[in-house]
């Protein structure tokens, strides 16, 4: 008689934290991250409790890692923002993709739901610290750097205050909802960097 086979441990396994990532993502945009419970979680995955807590420390742990799930099976290779030899085009290209993401609500729930839990928990602030927001600062700093080699950018220009410039007040928005997120404040915020950074 042939021996049966049994299911992969790791497929399961592996099947399970999909459903589960899912599930966050999903029950978070649905009933917000102050209502949102490890049991819903795992009642909507169709897991037990004891799955997650194996894997995740905490309920911030599992949307965090939910958002980071949005990227998987994109490319492997490095990061890296549109360069087309223009850099007002270019980040106008990047800021408006990003007021795009805000408004989009599987993912602005739970990236909304990460920013407040990331404040009272430092371990989770880390991981978003190593995991998304170097990796992504990296690589604007990198588009800045091809800029300034091109002479669009101040050679001696502050990268890290570039940034700043134009991401602060697009996150300070979102966060207070005090104005409209549109391409209008995105160009706008590009307009006001470049006349203060592009070199003479």
């Amino acid at each position: 008689m042939a021996q049966e086979k049994r299911p992969s441990t790791t497929r399961r396994s592996e099947r399970s934290r999909t459903a589960i990532l899912t599930a966050a993502r999903e029950l978070v945009s649905e009933v917000g991250y102050a209502k949102l419970t490890i049991e819903a979680i795992a009642a909507r995955a169709g897991v037990g409790k004891q799955t997650i807590y194996r894997w995740w420390p905490s309920k911030g742990a599992v949307v965090f890692d939910s958002i980071l799930s949005l990227s998987e099976g994109a490319d492997d290779g490095e990061i890296a923002l549109p360069d087309t030899g223009d850099l007002e085009a270019d980040l106008k290209t990047v800021l408006r993709a990003t007021v795009a993401e805000f408004a989009d609500a599987e993912f602005e729930a739970p990236i909304r739901a990460l920013h407040t839990e990331i404040i009272g928990d430092p371990e989770l602030a880390a991981a978003y610290r190593e995991k998304m927001e170097a990796p992504m600062r990296e690589a604007k700093k990198r588009r800045l750097r091809s800029a300034q080699d091109a002479g669009q950018l101040s050679a001696d220009a502050d990268l890290d205050l570039v940034l700043d410039f134009l991401y602060s007040p697009l996150t300070q928005r979102w966060l207070t909802r005090s104005g409209p997120l549109d391409e209008a404040f995105a160009d706008a915020l590009v307009d006001a960097t470049l006349r203060a950074f592009r070199g003479s």
